[in-house]
């Protein structure tokens, strides 16, 4: 999974604030949008907010292996009570 967590701090070290993007340097309100939600950005993307905030990729994002995520819920079912209903 990707985070953005670190593009906040990043963006709060640096001054820039969300306005400033939109305005000054034309990044979309949806692509903000995304960005808070973690959903996909293109590389392009990340590529210009490392250039306007002048730092690595690594200040900007994160990868959290899924194995790091709680994992799926199992339901065991006990099929003698399936049959009988």
């Amino acid at each position: 999974m990707v985070t953005y967590n670190r593009l906040w701090e990043t963006m709060r070290k640096k001054n820039v604030t969300q306005y400033r993007l939109i305005k000054h340097y034309g990044i979309s309100a949806g692509q903000i949008g995304r960005l808070k939600k973690n959903m996909y950005v293109s590389t392009h993307t990340i590529e210009v907010l490392c250039s306007i905030l002048d730092c690595p990729v690594e200040e900007v994002m994160e990868i959290i292996p899924d194995s790091a995520l709680p994992g799926p819920i199992i339901i065991k079912v006990d099929s003698k009570a399936a049959k009988s209903t």
